[in-house]
């Protein structure tokens, strides 16, 4: 399978201070990766390095075999890059799908002097297309009571949805997802991993997510890669990496016991309790 990103050797540092320490690690088209960590182990710092808000003092990202390290997030959008942040970024005085059509902007053809000229060029036409992804994507999200509404006033959960609808526009082909689930109640979050699974197997997008709820990381991931303290301690899929002992450590705060699931016991363990 094709690699989608590949992340050799990033470092990043502050000053003295070291939010990440030689990361590498590679996605493949079309897989759900997720990244996690406990609180200030860098998760959010390597989303920034992939999608160009901060340059790495070390190492290099390739995508798709292209060398990004030195390309602006605007050159990544156009590539096919986009993300959604773990605080939110919308235009709170502008409607739902204004902010989510504000996400096509990479997309335009038609500049300000083609435009001026809406009717003789295809600036009508284009418009009019850009117009029906935007609602192929409110309706993909339930958004669809909610359209005309200004963004700041919808609850939290709904302002989340848009925030992802916006990152869809782009039509990228590979989304950063940063907390896309933080502060929603399980009904919300069941509907979020929903979608996010739907974004990866019906658009075929490529996934990267950062999320701290470990029951939806469990379930929806393909594999699973775990920072601590700006370094990689594991990678690999699901299962595997919550079993790892470094992992429990750091991340659970749990001592080198390992738990079983009774279901999962040998005889000789059975035997032994």
């Amino acid at each position: 399978m094709a690699t989608s990103l590949e992340v050799r050797g990033v470092s990043l540092r502050f000053g003295g201070v070291r939010a990440l320490t030689d990361v590498s690690f590679a996605i493949r088209e079309g897989e759900l990766f997720s990244i996690i960590g406990p609180n200030g182990a860098g998760k959010t710092s390597i989303v920034n390095c992939i999608s160009g808000r901060y340059k790495p003092t070390e190492g290099q990202l390739f995508y798709r075999d292209r060398d990004i390290t030195g390309l602006t997030p605007n050159a990544r959008a156009s590539l096919g890059i986009g993300r959604t942040f773990q605080n939110l970024a919308l235009f709170h005085h502008m409607s739902v799908l204004d902010n989510i059509m504000v996400g096509r902007h990479h997309l335009l053809r038609n500049n300000f002097l083609t435009g001026s000229l809406y009717w003789l060029t295809g600036a009508r036409k284009e418009e009019l297309e850009h117009r029906r992804k935007v609602e192929e994507i409110i309706d993909f999200l339930d958004l669809q009571p909610v359209r005309k509404a200004t963004a700041g006033t919808l609850p939290y959960g709904l302002r989340k949805r848009v925030e992802l609808a916006r990152a869809m526009a782009l039509e990228p082909r590979l989304i950063l997802l940063d907390e896309p689930m933080a502060g929603m109640n399980f009904e919300e979050k069941e509907d979020m991993a929903r979608y996010i699974v739907d974004l990866n197997e019906e658009f075929g997008m490529t996934v990267v997510m950062i999320e701290h709820d470990m029951g939806v990381v469990m379930d929806i991931s393909h594999r699973v890669m775990v920072l601590d303290f700006g370094k990689k301690i594991a990678e690999g899929d699901p299962a595997t990496v919550l079993a790892d002992p470094h992992v429990r450590r750091a991340y659970l705060g749990e001592e080198d016991e390992v738990l079983v699931d009774p279901d999962d016991a040998s005889p000789a363990q059975e035997s032994a309790a």
